[in-house]
């Protein structure tokens, strides 16, 4: 039996349910959509000039992907920073947002009195720890979910918490234009997708397991464009999570500007490497044929090019059928690999070292 369709030794190595979160993405989205409408937001919060979100790893990958979707439509800078200082910029006209899914992440936690500080419009995105004290004391405010659909308590498999907030928030605050219609359809294109990708659909028929078994042993390097940039910064993160695979990503066009140069050594690329071009009909035309000739020069090189053609109607679905589909791809290489794709323990090890430092 191939090791994919063998559903005993996949349950075997999920002892974290990872699975379980992947089949429940549209879950978590449809529980912030409806719990969002609750939420009370000051009507000063209109009143703001700038983005800036602070999130760290799984946290900060909703905003990447927001940023890239809705790319055309925000009519405010809109920066993403990771770390423990603030923007020169921030004031009393920005909408400052903190993700963090525990709610005790060291960075951003330690930005909150100086954004204070400056005036900053705070709005807080977690499921617990002092950030969730704080927004139920009346301190901050924000939106502190639960997350039943997200069993393996894991950021980046809780995407559809982050991302549907972020989506909620900034369609709240008319920031962007996205009906509920238009989001209902694309949550349904997931529900289609799950049985396309999802564990019970035979390697011979599923895209994610195939393309899963060519990834093994290989350092993957995704590469996206224009509004899925986010996307392939997410899939690189679950890469190396989820598969404890070394994995990094590019973009067109700016990496036919300077990658392709960078291909011919060390000589070992040409067994060690693989590309994985994710296209679709809806980037800018000059771009699609970018694709096309970056593939070649990647061929010339003898690095093996892998394809992934996204197929839904309009760029949110898009970005979620490649959440979708990266997700069940970094889980089926974890399998390949055999490890638990929810353990994480070298990120631990780092966690537990640096706080003996303080």
């Amino acid at each position: 039996m191939d090791t994919l369709d063998n559903l005993k030794q996949i349950k075997k190595l999920d002892k974290g349910k990872v699975l379980e979160s992947i089949e429940m993405l549209g879950e978590q989205i449809n529980q912030v959509l409806q719990e969002f409408n609750k939420i009370k937001i000051p009507s000063s919060y209109k009143q703001i000039d700038k983005i800036v979100v602070n999130g760290m790893g799984g946290s900060a990958l909703g905003p990447h992907i927001i940023r890239s979707i809705f790319f055309d439509q925000f009519k405010l800078p809109f920066g993403i920073v990771g770390g423990y200082e603030l923007p020169a910029s921030l004031n009393q006209k920005t909408l400052y947002i903190i993700s963090s899914y525990s709610g005790d992440t060291e960075e951003p936690l330690s930005t909150i009195a100086a954004a204070q500080k400056k005036g900053a419009k705070i709005f807080v995105i977690t499921s617990g720890g002092r950030l969730a004290d704080l927004v139920k004391a009346g301190k901050l405010v924000g939106y502190v979910f639960a997350a039943p659909f997200n069993p393996s308590k894991q950021p980046r498999m809780g995407l559809g918490y982050s991302l549907g907030a972020q989506l909620a928030l900034f369609k709240k605050l008319n920031l962007i234009k996205v009906s509920s219609q238009e989001i209902e359809k694309s949550l349904l294109v997931l529900d289609k997708l799950q049985t396309q990708f999802g564990i019970y659909n035979k390697t011979s028929k599923n895209l994610a397991k195939q393309l899963a078994k060519k990834l093994k042993d290989k350092i993957i390097i995704v590469v996206a464009a224009e509004f899925l940039a986010g996307n392939a910064h997410t899939l690189a993160n679950q890469f190396n999570e989820t598969a404890k695979t070394f994995s990094g990503y590019h973009l067109i066009s700016e990496l036919n500007h300077h990658l392709l140069e960078g291909l011919t050594f060390p000589k070992s690329n040409k067994s060690n490497l693989t590309f994985l071009f994710f296209e679709s009909s809806l980037h800018h035309p000059r771009n699609r044929t970018r694709f096309k000739i970056t593939k070649q020069v990647v061929t010339k090189n003898k690095i093996g090019p892998l394809t992934y053609q996204l197929t839904s109607h309009n760029k949110l679905s898009q970005a979620l059928e490649m959440l979708l589909f990266g997700a069940y791809l970094s889980f089926y290489l974890a399998i390949l690999n055999r490890v638990n794709p929810a353990k994480i323990p070298f990120v631990n090890y780092f966690k537990i070292q640096l706080k003996k430092y303080r």
